[in-house]
């Protein structure tokens, strides 16, 4: 592509005001020899983009520098098609909102972000999407049961050919073993009848479903778009090519047995929520010692929940389920005893309205631990338990039967239908940095590297970036819906199972045309590799989180496009920098460190360069511009895809610049991994170890490189944070390669 650039300064929101345009015009047309550069007030408002079109359409400019507010606002306005190449420079956000109007190092700030911006620009190349082989729109939903319905529906709904397929003879899963539903329409103050024969029938009708009952998948290859699936059902053998999938598996009960100190398997008439369930749809509920009919009941909560020997979590539906049960008991006698054990009775949204009806019928809840539980001469059993608040012990009468509410264990913590224990796991070995354990769940059988099954969080549940990005698995184009995902009712199951439909479609819509799916959204690059430099290091294969790269049969990487999210890990890790992206490379960010202005020592203006992850650490820079939170001007900021992107080499570029220090602004990381890219930031920190002892043996302080975690709501923070490390850089003195 033979470009032509123009270059746009905006004066508005107070730049003008503040910069110097006409030098910032001479550095675009001095040193970056561009043959058009216009200053406008306002270049987002009509006159603006008028005056950018014309110049698109009469001048043949074709790669844009708009030097004004942020790449986060205003990109709608911006956007003059695919067929350009379009950088921002941030003067506003980063810049004139933060630092002193006509000021040297405000102004010479303003200048190198200009020139970084222009040097990227020389060796950015548009991106062509890729096109794979017979890509098709349809999704894949992997269990039958509430979650797996409704997300099957909804994307048959939305006109997108769905499969189906469930291990179990019939459709329906939990749901077909309650007597009733808790409410899911006004006035939820009592349960409903089960609906789900209904949403199974609605299911079988679809035109656009297909259903494998009985059936289990044997396993999973490809990538979005291009999943081949291959189902075994009855002895047969079924293939499906597949765009999308949605795991919607569920939970099931956590195992009683282990609940003896609460008497269950030593006193007959101590059970399960899930044998409450069976009682009640006899009609009559009664006692499984000697068949009397119950007058008295204790409902124990948290029974194995929210319990460190046990499951730590909150189950999220016992409270009502144990609700919804004792109206049961209150329906077949108004005059039965009702207790309630509980820690706190958690009833989100309108749940709140069953707990007041039975409140209102005479339920009686004690909040307190249970300390014990025996049974008399008459199997009646009696209950001890401490009073939370007051600390005094509240022992039972004896009651007819206890019910435990047993908490919620998700399918993919599963193997051979028992649970997993902690070291019961596989890991990949050959790399100190892939840790991740894959848990033998048996449920997707993925032909990928790095494993069969999905990763899962810290206790079972299929991978989710639960705070950023909810359903989206480690494993692009396969999402997680319902009780899989995390614990959940089953009015928060339909609405989790709608989107995880909506991004299967997203998915399937993206990959079609070549997009990155998130959170690159709309992204058209993809890794290019050099093979001929490739030594077989196994690097890239290793540390992409998402399973984007596989190996062929000599080692070499084998990537998958479509499975790609675009953040740039393999091309961080590769150490003989064969991977690039024709908007970002390795020389590319190279290059914007070179355009920076570095004064000599004597005029003792030290510089900094920051890599910040664009998806937390920039916009926190944004924010601190937005709220006029002033700090040091020596820094020049670089935007990385993420951290994990971060090439050694560059570290290396900078010092020898001489720029005095190197800070490193990514997502925090941790059992949440709030990180955008799941393992980008715990990677930097990990090879920045590796540098620390580098720069040690070359006489150079290791202080001069720093990493701080950092979320978009930390902005406050940005200033103490800046300052700090430029006071540090004063007290190591000048980079003692200044000036070579």
């Amino acid at each position: 592509m033979d470009k032509k650039t123009g270059v746009y300064i905006c004066t508005g929101c107070g730049i003008g005001e503040s910069l110097d345009i006409e030098g910032l015009s001479k550095v675009a047309t001095k040193e970056g020899k561009v043959p058009v550069c216009k200053t406008h007030p306002f270049f987002c408002g009509p006159e603006g983009v008028a005056l950018i079109k014309s110049d698109i359409e009469n001048e043949g400019v074709n790669t844009l520098l708009i030097a004004g507010c942020s790449s986060r606002v205003n990109y709608d306005v911006f956007d003059f098609g695919p067929s350009l190449l379009m950088e921002r420079v941030n003067l506003r956000e980063q810049i004139t909102w933060c630092h002193p109007a006509n000021d040297e190092d405000t102004q010479m700030m303003a200048e190198d972000s200009l020139r970084m911006s222009l040097a990227k620009a020389k060796h950015i190349e548009l991106p062509e999407a890729f096109k794979g082989e017979n890509m098709v729109k349809s999704i894949l939903v992997v269990g039958g049961g509430l979650s797996g319905i409704t997300a099957a529906l909804e994307a048959a709904k939305a006109g997108y050919k769905t499969v189906v397929v469930e291990k179990s003879p019939v459709l329906g899963g939990w749901m077909n073993s309650l007597f009733k539903q808790a409410p899911l329409k006004a006035p939820y103050d009592s349960p409903e009848e089960v609906d789900i024969t209904e949403r199974v029938k609605e299911l079988e009708a679809h035109s656009d479903v297909t259903i494998y009952t009985g059936a289990e998948i044997k396993e999973i290859a490809g990538a979005p778009g291009m999943f081949d699936v291959t189902i075994s059902q009855n002895g047969n053998t079924i293939m499906e090519r597949i765009g999308s999938v949605i795991l919607a598996t569920g939970a099931v009960p956590y195992d009683a047995t282990k609940l003896g100190h609460l008497g269950y398997g030593e006193y007959a008439n101590v059970i399960t929520a899930s044998q409450m369930e069976q009682l009640a749809s006899k009609g009559t509920i009664t006692r499984p010692s000697d068949g009397k009919e119950v007058q008295s009941i204790a409902f124990i909560q948290c029974a194995g929940s929210r319990d460190a020997k046990h499951l730590s979590y909150c189950s999220a539906e016992c409270c009502v389920e144990s609700l919804k049960q004792a109206t049961y008991v209150k329906d077949q006698n108004p005059e039965a005893a009702v207790y309630v054990f509980n820690k706190d009775v958690r009833t989100p949204g309108q749940y709140e309205r069953l707990y007041k009806k039975v409140q209102q019928d005479g339920g009686i809840f004690v909040r307190g631990e249970i300390s014990s539980i025996s049974e008399d001469d008459d199997k009646n059993l009696i209950i001890q338990s401490t009073d939370v608040l007051t600390g005094s012990v509240i022992a039972t009468e004896g009651v007819d039967m206890v019910v435990l509410a047993t908490g919620m264990v998700p399918t993919t913590a599963f193997g051979e239908n028992l649970l997993v224990k902690a070291d019961d796991t596989e890991e990949c070995k050959d790399n100190d940095l892939q840790t991740e354990a894959i848990l033998k769940s048996n449920l997707l059988n993925l032909a990928y590297r790095q494993g069969p099954e999905m990763p899962t969080l810290k206790y079972g549940f299929a991978d989710s970036h639960f705070i950023c990005f909810p359903y989206e698995t480690r494993r692009t184009g396969i999402y997680a819906a319902g009780s899989v995902r995390a614990p959940m009712d089953a009015a928060s199951s339909i609405e989790d199972a709608t989107g995880a439909a909506m991004k299967a479609i997203q998915c399937n819509e993206l990959s079609a045309i070549g997009n990155a799916v998130h959170p690159r959204v709309g992204d058209m690059s993809f890794p290019d590799f050099a093979m001929q430099r490739c030594t077989q290091c196994k690097r890239c294969t290793v540390e992409c989180p998402f399973g984007a790269i596989n190996e062929d049969d000599k080692f070499n990487p084998l990537p998958n496009p479509t499975r790609c999210r675009r953040c740039g890990i393999c091309m961080g890790a590769c150490p003989e920098r064969i991977i690039s992206f024709k908007n970002y490379s390795v020389p590319m960010i190279g290059n914007m460190i070179k355009a920076i202005d570095v004064p000599e020592e004597d005029e003792e203006k030290p510089r900094i360069v920051i890599f910040a992850c664009e998806n937390d650490a920039y916009p926190a820079l944004d924010m601190a511009g937005i709220n006029h939170l002033g700090y040091n001007a020596w820094v020049r900021v670089i935007p990385v895809r993420c951290l994990g992107s971060m090439n050694l080499v560059w570290i290396a570029d900078t010092l020898s610049k001489g720029i005095d220090g190197i800070l490193l602004l990514g997502c925090k990381h941790g059992d949440d991994y709030q990180c955008h890219f799941v393992k980008g930031s715990e990677l930097a920190e990990t090879r920045l170890g590796k540098v620390a002892e580098t720069l040690n043996r070359l006489d150079l302080e290791s202080d001069r490189v720093r990493m701080e975690q950092i979320s978009i709501m930390d902005y406050d923070q940005i200033p103490a944070i800046l300052d700090g490390f430029a006071e540090r850089l004063e007290e190591l003195g000048p980079n003692p390669y200044k000036g070579f």
